[in-house]
């Protein structure tokens, strides 16, 4: 078994667009979904740009899919395609060790093999090669271009195309809300003699080589296809054609080189391997891999959706999922990643004090679903029922508030863990102190009680709305809260910068007020050792998860809300009590989290990719071993298997998982291994399940690089750069 690479053999329709996920393709910049070269809108290709936004009409905002790299055979008058001819075999691959995906399908009458890179080492490129085996003598038609015939959730976002024939090709359009250029150009370089023609028409501009070909021929080309945007360039379209006259005097051959090479680098700082189960090794590297290729490593102020780059789905939003479950891999071995996924909350600063204002608060309330400049991608009715057709009104936009304290937590994680506090001086501490001034006008207090309440929430289980002191959000406060007290010992040889800051902000009335906040803010309730998630969640109805989804009318039915089957009882979407007992584990005992884990995982659902870790880190703290390889494998097989939700109503929300690629790196480094910080030193804790005879990992820590080896033995650390 080839332990970095992913096969499927045979060709089945249906698992089309779940193989645009398994096989993307990615560096950053963009996400090349892995669909066959030949492949319409309905079958969901894509090239997915980061950060780049539009919205069509009143439809939900997403980002923009720019035009596609498409080729197509015909041979005698036939089409030799997936789509008109039925292949004798067919096989896609992808290799994760350097992003190559490959295709290969046999039609009988001819071979067509493709291979293709989105370029880590310039991530504007797009690599193709094709080779085509010939078994009968004729006349061969090959088209190459780029297809503008796109696959929108919400769109179309591409407005005023001009296309330019010639070598190289070019497709230019502007997005319809912003007027923002998209620019994709294409050069080609084949080993034949063939005749040249251009074909410009409604669905793009291609390339037709006509050509004599005999019994046994191999005919091969290469296409460099460079994709630029007005955010990128303020001359997109020259560049793009620079890039691909640059690529194609380089050749295939130093373009499929330069990205293994840049790959390697990035190994070479976080690759992580595991013996003992092959699929589970597997499973981790496609892991890292997916959350690798889409890291924004091309600027150091963006961040990453919670689909990644393989599609629109999720409007193309970061969600709290980058801090909680994401950073913590990027922090310990690409610290460089981490800061820049810190740097675009610093950044959209201005769009959270913007939310906040909205609803009446101060401070900083940042986007449950942020695009560009923090914008709130979210709407109040984000689900649309299944019975009725109608949208109903859901309440994450304005009622999970733990968003800002989940930035927090991760901005103070990047400073103990890199010693680097550069960071906050740089705006980093004006988000803490933000964040902080927003819970205090965002709490409650009676008149008749000390205590302060947070009423009106919700937490990460999103099947309970509008709830009373979920205790993950509250202590999450309490931490952002304090974070902000601590400032003033972070900074004491700094009294200067600190001073400054609280002028600035006007601050001084609100350090008092957070004093009182931190020492009266509600803690958890408990009843026979267990947490309660919030103000009274033991008295729903307790029944059983088969149970709750018996009384499903419709597999696609959304469980949360009002109306969900799930609202009244018990039953969870996802990590939530748990999820607090993995982020703050100082604050319970092993007889607490066990009483908790027990209580809450057969209640929940795991309705969500960002829950199996949790209960898998959690599980390995109370020896639960058994259960932390399976939800591992769960968590960590996820994009392979195509698993997890494709529907939430109506809504299509399909796609790559990251959240869960950090999770799956997580419980082997940090469940598995134990990694922990003691004395501002790296050590473990190892709990190996059976099924693993060994784990090697690299980390990066205070400016070193270590190898750390984890055998049923025991474990060593070495120095390594």
């Amino acid at each position: 078994m080839n332990l970095w690479s992913l096969k499927q053999n045979g060709y089945d329709p249906k698992e089309t667009i779940k193989n645009g996920n398994r096989f993307l393709i990615a560096n950053g910049y963009m996400g090349v979904r892995g669909t066959v070269e030949e492949a319409e809108p309905v079958d969901l290709p894509a090239i997915n740009l980061a950060g780049v936004y539009d919205q069509n009409g009143d439809k939900w905002r997403e980002p923009v899919n720019a035009p596609y790299v498409f080729i197509k055979l015909i041979l005698n008058g036939r089409e030799l395609s997936l789509k008109a001819a039925e292949p004798l075999s067919h096989s896609l691959s992808i290799c994760y060790r350097h992003g190559v995906f490959e295709r290969k399908t046999d039609f009988g009458a001819a071979k067509i093999g493709t291979k293709r890179i989105a370029s880590l080492a310039d991530p504007h490129l797009i690599a193709s090669q094709v080779s085509v085996s010939f078994a009968e003598d004729g006349e061969a038609v090959l088209i190459m271009g780029l297809c503008t015939d796109i696959w929108d959730i919400n769109g179309p976002h591409l407005f005023d195309f001009h296309c330019k024939e010639g070598e190289p090709l070019l497709c230019e359009a502007v997005t319809g809300e912003k007027q923002i250029p998209v620019c994709v150009a294409q050069a080609v370089k084949y080993d034949f003699d063939a005749v040249e023609t251009f074909r410009t028409n409604g669905k793009g501009i291609f390339r037709v080589l006509r050509f004599h070909t005999e019994k046994g021929d191999v005919r091969t080309g290469s296409l460099f296809t460079a994709v630029y945007t007005g955010q990128d360039d303020p001359s997109p379209s020259r560049s793009a054609e620079l890039l691909c006259e640059r690529a194609k005097r380089q050749g295939w051959g130093s373009c499929f080189h330069k990205n293994a090479e840049a790959w390697e680098n990035i190994w070479k700082t976080c690759e992580t391997d595991l013996e003992g189960d092959e699929k589970a090794a597997l499973s981790l590297h496609a892991s890292q891999y997916y959350l690798n290729s889409i890291a924004p490593r091309h600027r150091g102020n963006l961040s990453i959706a919670a689909r990644g780059l393989s599609g629109q789905t999720y409007k193309g939003a970061v969600f709290w999922d980058t801090e909680i479950f994401l950073f913590p891999m990027f922090v310990r071995t690409q610290p460089e990643i981490a800061r820049s996924l810190l740097r675009y909350r610093i950044e959209t600063l201005p769009g959270a004090r913007k939310k906040a204002a909205e609803y009446g608060y101060r401070g900083a309330f940042y986007a449950w679903e942020s695009q560009e400049g923090g914008r709130e991608g979210c709407t109040d009715f984000n689900v649309v029922d299944v019975f009725t057709h109608r949208p109903v009104r859901t309440y994450f936009r304005d009622k999970q508030i733990h968003i800002s304290a989940d930035i927090v937590y991760a901005m103070q994680q990047y400073c103990n863990i890199t010693g680097d506090r550069s960071l906050l001086l740089d705006g980093g501490a004006e988000v803490i102190l933000e964040c902080a001034r927003f819970y205090l006008s965002r709490m409650s207090r009676q008149f008749d009680r000390d205590t302060v309440d947070l009423v009106d929430v919700i937490g990460p289980d999103e099947y309970h709305e509008r709830v009373t002191n979920n205790a993950f959000t509250n202590r999450m406060v309490k931490f952002c809260l304090t974070s902000a007290l601590n400032l003033r010992e972070q900074f004491a040889d700094e009294p200067v910068f600190l001073k400054s800051l609280i002028q600035k902000l006007d601050y001084e009335k609100d350090w008092e007020l957070i004093r009182d906040a931190v020492k009266n803010l509600r803690g958890p309730k408990e009843r026979d050792g267990v947490t309660e998630q919030f103000d009274g969640y033991f008295s729903l109805e307790d029944c059983t998860l088969e149970e709750v989804r018996s009384r499903l009318c419709d597999p696609r039915e959304y469980w949360g809300g009002d109306h969900g089957v799930a609202g009244p009882t018990q039953i969870i979407k996802q990590a939530d009590v748990i999820a607090l007992m993995e982020l703050f584990p100082e604050d319970f005992t092993d007889e607490q989290v066990a009483a908790s884990w027990n209580y809450y995982e057969s209640r929940t659902e795991h309705g969500s990719s960002l829950s199996a870790c949790m209960y898998a880190l959690t599980a390995c703290r109370i020896g639960k071993m058994e259960k932390a390889w399976e939800l591992f494998q769960k968590t960590a097989e996820i994009d392979l298997i195509s698993g997890g939700k494709q529907w939430a109503g109506e809504i299509y929300i399909g796609g790559t998982h990251p959240a869960s690629n950090g999770g799956a790196w997580m419980i082997a480094v940090l469940g598995f291994a134990g990694l922990q910080i003691k004395n501002e030193e790296l050590t473990l804790s190892p709990r190996l399940p059976k099924q693993i005879r060994n784990i090697r990992f690299r980390i990066r820590y205070r400016g070193s690089l270590y190898l750390f080896t984890v055998t049923q033995e025991g474990w060593k650390k070495e120095t390594i750069g």
